[in-house]
């Protein structure tokens, strides 16, 4: 890529950031910025971050096998810069952490293996292969100047407050079909690049989208994904819409892979975690879709 064309890729990148500051009316804070890519060097190590930033930005392109052909940033917006889109702002400066789904201390290597296997239903790559070095190059530049295991404001998914009933996969369909099928298709088959590998826009079910194991399975990450993003550029919906487009997504077929070993202790699983063994007596329409209150209040109680 050549200097002006990173130049004005940082000035549209810090456009849209500020953009998406400016729609998040309830905070007071200030939310988490990525740096600007026109600052990169042109030396050894700021090459290796650029093609960090290309692996998120065109995994499909690169790591061929690896992925079913989607791309990172299809999940992790704008190569995983945005504010609430599910970026890597906090990834460096919060891992190795201990994660309650594997019930292990988790490497950041580890954690970009789960997404390729799971978000993008691939495989893993070698920890300590170049293409790995360089995406965790990518997110520690990512996460400059912030300190130990803090997220900033703006970090990762914003998730919503629970409805006070289940959401409704009916309403989300008829939602889905005025708002997201421009994008995404009738089908959820998503829109590929035109003359390279890989999506625009994702597919949000079927054989080429994530699987039952990516943490966007779960309810609640999609609806706060879709409260904070979508439609892209323009996030409007309420509340309660983002809730039932998400109940419609997480419905249809996609590909089923079983993890046994997550959620060792079962108390830690989610309660919007639709697979079992459960902790509770609730069943498992309910922990897909809610109402989530009953839940959390049964595993607050046994947990004293």
């Amino acid at each position: 890529m050549k200097k002006k064309e990173i130049l004005l890729s940082g000035i549209s990148l810090v456009f849209v950031l500020l953009q998406y500051c400016k729609r998040d009316k309830e905070l007071s804070t200030v939310l988490w910025m990525a740096p600007d890519t026109s600052t990169l060097p042109f030396t050894a190590e700021g090459m290796q971050i650029r093609f960090g930033r290309e692996l998120i930005a065109n995994t499909a392109l690169y790591l061929g096998k690896h992925s079913n052909g989607m791309n990172c940033q299809n999940c992790h917006l704008a190569a995983g810069t945005l504010p609430w889109g599910n970026n890597f702002g906090a990834a460096y400066a919060t891992y190795p952490k201990f994660r309650a789904r594997s019930g292990t201390i988790e490497s950041l290597e580890k954690k970009i293996n789960d997404c390729l296997e799971r978000s993008l239903n691939g495989a893993a790559i070698d920890s300590n292969s170049g293409e790995m070095r360089a995406m965790i190059a990518y997110m520690r530049w990512l996460g400059q100047g912030l300190p130990r295991d803090k997220a900033p404001p703006g970090s990762g998914i914003k998730e919503l407050p629970f409805l006070n009933t289940a959401a409704d996969p009916k309403q989300g369909a008829i939602l889905y079909m005025k708002y997201c099928v421009q994008c995404h298709g009738q089908n959820g088959e998503g829109q590929r690049k035109k003359n390279m590998v890989g999506y625009q826009y994702p597919p949000l079910w079927g054989d080429g989208s994530f699987n039952t194991g990516a943490g966007l399975y779960r309810i609640t990450k999609m609806a706060g994904f879709i409260r904070r993003n979508m439609p892209f550029n323009n996030p409007l919906l309420s509340d309660n819409d983002a809730w039932n487009v998400a109940a419609f997504i997480v419905s249809q077929k996609r590909p089923e892979k079983k993890y046994p070993r997550d959620w060792p202790n079962i108390y830690t699983k989610p309660i919007d975690h639709p697979f079992g063994p459960f902790a509770d007596t609730f069943p498992a329409l309910q922990h897909k879709y809610g109402p989530f209150q009953p839940i959390q209040k049964a595993i607050r109680k046994q947990s004293f």
